[in-house]
């Protein structure tokens, strides 16, 4: 990657494609963080686009200087290192955690909308990532940058022809709701962003070392966060013309079904790609950590790690990412919060 004169853009998609996963890419998280306060949930949105942007781009740069090879560094130099060892251990295991919520929205995607078996879907997840694994930094990047421009394609195309061309949008949505108007969309917005950017350092710290100067961090951390937001914005809208959202687990694929038929099946696969890239970038960083434990072949640690998430996928998709989400994203504001009054190192440390 350091030879590449796309760095900027690569490491953009791979932000998104990290950030991206099971809950951001069929609605359910969008649903569960952002749409269900009302329009206020848009100004939730700027919020962790913000957060995304500036403090995706301090915590690489923060990597850089102290040369972190995985996230266990970062968190040391973080939180010390007597607390940093207890957050490295919270956060794998909410690594485990979310991976298995990823793992069971390919199997919703399959049951709830190709009307097959949801096991199916989830051991063929497996089967891919083992086969992309194996090709270790390289078929990391080749996804993300295959998939996420798709993504930015058919977003805008669905946003366009669910919501630009809806024919009411003076709607009972858009009326202000007092009760969805307080400041849990704040919390909420916060929480979001603080648990993407804690899941985010396991792929963008050992990423973060791979480029040839901070300009190119800054840039692709300004691009990536600017298209997350985006697509965030676009993804929100379209579902405000679905009803009864809150009851669907892929609204996204219900939204695009209805509007825009012809490519529903293109938008299933980009949903399940956009799974892929966060599931694999999961993998990834977790593979660096249990490394400096266990020095044992990287497949059979991927090949553990999967078949936990899997056993733990079994529980349901919905019920996974809703109890799951919101927990990890309030403990994960302490991350946020020490990321953001922590200074960054001097550049004399890369002398």
């Amino acid at each position: 990657m350091k030879h590449s004169g796309n760095s900027t853009i690569q490491l953009s998609f791979v932000y998104v494609g990290t950030v991206v996963g099971a809950g951001f890419a069929t609605g359910k998280e969008i649903v569960e963080f952002f749409l269900k306060f009302g329009p206020a949930g848009m100004l939730g949105i700027l919020i962790s686009g913000i957060m995304f942007t500036f403090l995706g781009s301090k915590m690489m740069i923060i990597s850089r200087r102290i040369r972190a090879a995985s996230y266990r560094e970062l968190n040391i130099f973080l939180f010390g290192k007597t607390i940093g060892p207890v957050v490295n251990g919270f956060l794998l295991l909410i690594l485990f955690g979310v991976t298995s919520v990823l793992l069971s929205g390919a199997g919703a995607i399959f049951k709830e909308q190709l009307h097959t078996s949801a096991h199916f879907g989830i051991l063929l997840t497996i089967a891919i990532c083992l086969l992309v694994l194996s090709r270790g930094i390289n078929g990391l990047f080749g996804v993300n940058i295959l998939v996420v421009p798709m993504l930015m394609l058919f977003t805008m195309i669905v946003f366009t022809d669910s919501f630009l061309f809806y024919e009411d949008l003076g709607s009972q949505f858009w009326v202000v709701d007092l009760e969805k108007s307080d400041v849990g969309w704040i919390v909420s917005a916060i929480s979001y962003g603080a648990f993407n950017l804690s899941l985010a350092q396991a792929v963008l710290v050992p990423v973060a070392s791979e480029l040839e100067s901070e300009k190119q961090i800054k840039a692709g951390a300004y691009l990536g966060g600017g298209i997350l937001t985006v697509i965030l914005l676009c993804s929100f809208l379209a579902m405000t013309t679905l009803p009864d959202t809150l009851f669907f687990d892929v609204p996204m694929a219900h939204v695009v079904q209805i509007s825009s038929g012809s490519i529903h099946m293109i938008y299933l696969l980009i949903i399940f790609g956009e799974i892929f890239t966060s599931v694999i970038g999961n993998i990834y960083g977790m593979e660096k950590q249990i490394r400096k434990y266990v020095n044992i072949n990287r497949i059979v640690i991927y090949c553990m790690i999967l078949g936990i998430a899997y056993c733990i996928s079994l529980v349901g998709y919905g019920k996974l990412l809703t109890a799951i989400y919101p927990l990890f994203g309030n403990v994960s504001i302490f991350f946020v919060l020490f990321l953001l009054f922590k200074k960054i190192p001097d550049n004399s440390v890369l002398k």
